[in-house]
Order: structure tokens, then sequence, then C-alpha cells
């Protein structure tokens, strides 16, 4: 049977095309087996503490493991179909037994912790040398240092908070699934755009149903929250987006008991390790210093912020009361009220807009940006798929030489997890003679054709692949051929985000706009004075959206910062604290933010959500340098850019990196500069 497997097939790309639910506990029990001997064999004496003898065939024997686990967790995010999920659950608790056991094996850890300290380390490259450095950390972040009648426990933990979070994931998949909105009375459409009504009433028809079915996933709640007149049908959405995964729903679905235990569990963790609190722990492997250092900058922001926030919110208010004829501003129409604002000031629509952002034409467009930028060649490639909607591209050299290459999953399906993300199938790494060449998985939930007509975008969905596809090229276009710190690996997780927020900027370029629109019926670009609509609307309520990802990112950090789980005050009397300081928008009471924050909950956030505004003012500050150079486009910045940032991995600290690039430390003025909130 193990010959036959196709997940245990290490020759080439993955075998979507053969690979199948049954083949994953067979190929996870062989790769846990020859992953458990290897250990025995590499900490035995007669393996010499150095990097040829112990660490590299280590690395080279978890990267089968950890290649193939990675296939099933994709196909389990990306065809969530009972069987994968089954299969995937069955051996969760065992891959996560067995990292829990890497990281508190004592015998390792010595071995690792004799390299780092013996004469050979200096005669390691910098690459290695960061992966030793890297190890010794993580051991002592796995609880290698406990005392044997402690680690028990912690593996018992680790194994929980894995299991916790899958649930969390499904759990809120589920609920999302199991809402649905039949409308009968075509009165009730009013304001909604045609290709949401038709995929309203093919969603319908394909339930067996008369009428039009809407459900809680993105395209088919958002244009419904921002378009719809039916202030009733707002709201009845709202509430069940609001409420998903909660304890007004099925209890089996309910995120709530799951998140208490989570948080119990972190603080547990944390304590065995000799940390004040889980938000500690968090900081040890990420650019950032301290939880104190971390609050201040949230705060200094959202104190920067919060007087753009109420300018916001007080037009809006006298907007929506003045033209829509709404005395009180609740949650459900603010969506829809700033969707008319923005059209009432601005003339346009993201409706409008979307017309111009074809498929092919935005694809087209960003692969001009990467190639123009760091001078390779992106061309369609071929390679076994999980799905019919998905495509699949190589990127070269201009001479022609392999680089990476890609997946693109683009549209939404109800098999497949919410959001948008990257993922890797295949690391760069030097295999004897050879180099493995990085695979990137690119995933999101747009619209999909519908009828004969190709897919549009929204300005956001486009802005969102171009953040997924940075993600991919900081993966793809690292030079780095250690697996432990090439591509995406070793880099600081407050820091990973950079490249991706670095390449949204290209979205408001006009050259890189006109280029990658086309009407959808006449064929014609976005006008120009449609983009400067666009411009002039781009920091548009900008002060509302910078407290909000603020509000979320503190809940998160206090919420792990020795929040006392088992107190008088619970998770939505903090995160009702966390709004009374930064908000200025409160939803109602019965709002459950928390059961679909699965970011922190479900997605290796934890403790770390502020990374997205810390990235974002080194992505604001590397992408100043372009505008210093006077040109989107500079070929040396671009050049400097690939070299010191993207190539560079986690070769060496992302602080580092940056100062390589901007030749200074970070500065915040670029990033408020960008969201126009600069006092005139």
């Amino acid at each position: 049977m193990t010959d036959a497997n196709p997940l245990l097939d290490f020759s080439g790309l993955p075998r979507f095309d053969t690979i199948a639910p049954e083949h994953v506990t067979p190929a996870m029990t062989t790769l846990l087996a020859d992953s458990r001997a290897l250990i025995e064999h590499q900490t035995g004496d007669a393996v010499p503490a150095t990097w040829s003898d112990f660490a590299a065939p280590l690395s080279e024997g978890f990267e089968r493991l950890s290649r193939a686990w990675g296939i099933v967790g994709h196909l389990h995010s990306v065809n969530d179909i009972p069987a994968w999920r089954e299969a995937y659950n069955a051996m969760l608790p065992e891959v996560s037994r067995f990292y829990a056991e890497i990281g508190q094996n004592l015998a390792l850890f010595s071995k690792y912790k004799a390299l780092r300290e013996s004469p050979v380390f200096a005669t390691l490259t910098p690459e290695q040398q960061r992966i030793i450095d890297n190890e010794v950390r993580d051991f002592r972040l796995s609880g290698a240092e406990l005392p044997d009648d402690q680690k028990p426990r912690f593996q018992a933990i680790q194994e929980e908070l894995a299991a916790l979070g899958t649930k969390f994931s499904e759990n809120l998949l589920d609920a999302t699934n199991a809402f649905a909105e039949w409308i009968e009375d075509e009165r009730e459409l009013a304001g909604l755009p045609a290709d949401v009504i038709e995929a309203a009433r093919e969603a319908a028809e394909k339930d067996g149903r008369a009428g039009w079915k809407f459900t809680l996933h993105m395209p088919s709640y958002l244009p419904v929250m921002q378009y719809a007149e039916s202030r009733e049908l707002r709201a009845r959405l709202y509430r069940a987006y609001g409420t998903r995964a909660a304890e007004f729903g099925p209890a089996e679905l309910d995120n709530t008991p799951l998140i208490r235990r989570l948080l119990a569990l972190r603080h547990e963790e944390a304590e065995l390790l000799g940390y004040p609190h889980f938000a500690a722990v968090s900081l040890v492997p990420k650019m950032a210093e301290s939880v104190e250092q971390v609050l201040t900058f949230l705060r200094d922001l959202a104190h920067k912020a919060k007087p753009f926030a109420e300018r916001d919110l007080t037009e809006l208010r006298a907007f929506a009361r003045s033209e829509l004829g709404l005395e009180a501003l609740e949650p459900w129409d603010t969506a829809y009220a700033s969707e008319k604002l923005q059209q009432a000031r601005y003339a346009f629509s993201e409706q409008e807009v979307k017309q111009y952002f074809t498929e092919d034409k935005v694809l087209t467009g960003l692969f001009h940006v990467i190639e123009t930028l760091f001078g390779v060649r992106i061309r369609p490639d071929s390679a076994p798929v999980w799905h019919e909607d998905v495509r699949f591209f190589r990127i070269e050299t201009a001479a022609g030489q392999l680089v990476g290459q890609f997946y693109l999953d683009l549209y939404a399906r109800e098999t497949k997890r919410g959001g948008a993300w990257m993922d890797e199938a295949l690391s760069r790494r030097r295999v004897g003679q050879q180099v493995q060449t990085p695979v990137a998985y690119l995933n999101c939930n747009f619209s999909r054709p519908v009828g004969q007509r190709p897919a549009t975008f929204t300005h956001d969905e486009v802005t969102t692949l171009f953040h997924e596809t940075g993600h991919g090229l900081h993966h793809m276009l690292t030079r780095i051929e250690e697996l432990g710190v090439s591509g995406i690996h070793g880099v600081e997780w407050d820091a990973v985000e950079l490249p991706s927020q670095f390449m949204e900027n290209y979205c408001w370029e006009w050259p890189v706009v006109e280029a990658m629109t086309a009407h959808v019926d006449t064929g014609a670009p976005l006008p120009r004075a449609l983009f400067d609509k666009m411009l002039a609307a781009k920091n548009f309520q900008s002060g509302l959206q910078t407290v909000r990802q603020l509000e979320f990112a503190l809940f998160d950090l206090l919420l792990h910062a020795g929040f006392d789980t088992s107190g008088e005050r619970g998770v939505l009397d903090l995160l009702a604290e966390v709004r009374q300081e930064v908000a200025v928008m409160i939803p109602p009471p019965w709002h459950r933010f928390p059961n679909s924050f699965s970011h922190i909950f479900a997605g290796g956030y934890a403790a770390g959500y502020f990374s997205y505004k810390w990235a974002e003012v080194l992505s604001a500050d590397c992408y100043a340098a372009f505008e210093e150079a006077g040109d989107p486009f500079d070929p040396t910045t671009g050049q400097r850019f690939l070299d010191e940032i993207l190539a560079r991995g986690g070769a060496r600290p992302a602080l580092e990196n940056f100062r390589a690039f901007r030749g200074r430390d970070p500065q915040v003025e670029a990033l408020l500069r960008h969201n126009g909130m600069v006092a005139h």
C-alpha cells in the first residue's frame, strides 16, 4: 500500500489528482514512525553534534513529514467535505503529539545546545547559525527545560490547543453554512447589484427552490450590507453574522466554551514556561520586545487616529440623518450609509468600479507589476489540481530559469474556509546538487463567473490578491538554501506582513490600474476621472478602519496579557473596555465578535494581531523609498527591496533587513500619510 500512496511521493509536485482521504492515516503513520526513528538515530552517541551529521539530516527528514501534512491541511481548508475533515481530524492529535514531543526532547535539545556552544558553530554560515539559534530558542518555548513531571502536562496542552483551534474554525464554517436567508418577494432585493441577485437566484435554484438565497459568505453577505435598501434584511443578516458560533445557535457550534478553554490553556502553558502570561511567550520570537512596547505603540496610534475616526462617524451620522432619513445610525446601517455617502461625495460606487476589474486583466496587471519590479517572468504552467477552478503558474528569471511556482484558487466555495491566505506547498532548499523550487498556494474567496461573463473583482478584492501574492513572493523569491530560514521560514511574525502590505500600494498607482482594467461589457479601461474619485475616496473612513484594527489588536493583546478568565469579568467585558478606550462605534450587546475571531483562536495570531499594524509601519516606510526615488518601479530600489528583504527570508533579523534596505530605523510618518491621517 505504501508504495502506491501518493502522499508518500516526494519526487515533485503534490499529486492532487490521486490523493484521497484514505491515504492520510497510512501515510502520516509511516512518516511519523520514520521521523521518530530518525530522532532516535540522530540523538545516539554515534552521531556527532555537527551541522552535516546532526542538524541537516533532521531538517531533511522532517521536511517530508511537514510537506505531506501540509498537503492534508491544505485539502482540509479548500475541500472541507466530511471525508477530508474526518481524515484530517483523525491524524491531527498524532501530528500535534509528535511536534510537542520534539519540542520536549532533551536529547535533541542538548545536541543543538552542544552545537551552539562548540567551536564548530563559528565556522557555520550565518544562515546555519540563525537556524541553530532559533532551534535552541524554540526548544525552550516548547518546554524542553521543564522538569520531567511537568512535561506530559505541557504536551497534553499542545495537543488540546491544536484540536480546539481546528474545532473553532470548523464551528465557524458550519455556523456560517447553516444560515440561509430565503427571499421570495422581489421588492426586498431593491438596491442590490444585478450580478449579486443573479448569484442568489442560482444558489436557490441549486437547492431546488424558487426565489433567491443569501448566505453569510462574504460574496453574498457584504453586498447585502452595502446595497440592500431593505433595512430589515440588513438587520437580519447583520444579527446572523454577528452571532455566528455563539450561544444563540446549536450548542455544539458555540465557540464560547472553546474561547475560555483556549485562554486558560495558553495561560497555563505560559506559567509552566516561567512567563507571567501568554503574551510574553508570543513576543519572544517577534520583533517587538515587550507587551509594554506594543501597548504604547497601539495606544499612540489610537490617540493619533481617534480624532479622524470621530470625524468620520460624525459625517456619516449627519449624512444618514439628512439624506437617508435614518435618525439613529444602527450597525447594520453603517456599510449601507457609507456606500451611499461615498457615492454622494465621490460620485461612484464599488459596484461601478467592479465592472472594470475582470479576472484575466487583473492577473495580467499583477504579473506585470511583479515582472517589472523584480526582473522575473510569470508563465502559465500545468500540474494536478484539487478543483477545476484552480490555475497553476511558474516564475522564471529573464534567462528562463525556474524560480518558483504557485497555485491560484480564487473563488469562494461552500467547502472552502473563508478569507484569503498564502501557504507553502514546497520550500526552497538545497538537496545535494539540486535546489528544490519553492511552490505556493494562493487562496482567495472571490465571486466566480456568473453565466458567460468573466469573474469581476472589487478593488478591495484586487488589493487582497496583491496582498496574498506579496506573501507568495516572499516565499518564492528567496535565495536562501537552508530550509529553516528560506522564504517566510524564521521570519518574525510581526514582520511577515511587510511584503504583502507593500504590494497593496501598487493597486493605487494609475499606470498599474489603467493597464489591469477592461470593462466587462465594453473592454474599455477604467476612466481616469473614475480613478481620481477612487483616489480621493481612498482614505474615506480610514480613521474608522484604523481604530477598528487597533480595537482588535488591543483586545487580543490584553486578553493574553494576564486577563483572568476565571474571574468576574468575562471576555466580552474586556472587549467593552477596549472599545470604550479606542472605538467610536459600539456594536449591540448581543454581538459576539470573539466567537468568529479565528485569527487569534484558530490562526496563529494569538497575542500577535498587532503584527498587522506593526508591519504596516514597515511596509509604508519601504514604499516611501520608491516615492522618494520618484518612481514606483524604480529599478534600483526594486532590486534593493528584492535583495535585502524578499531574497533574505528569515536568514537575518527583520529589523536588520529593514535597515539594510532603508538605511535607518522604521518611522510611522509614511503610514499616517498614506492613510490621510495628517493634520492639515
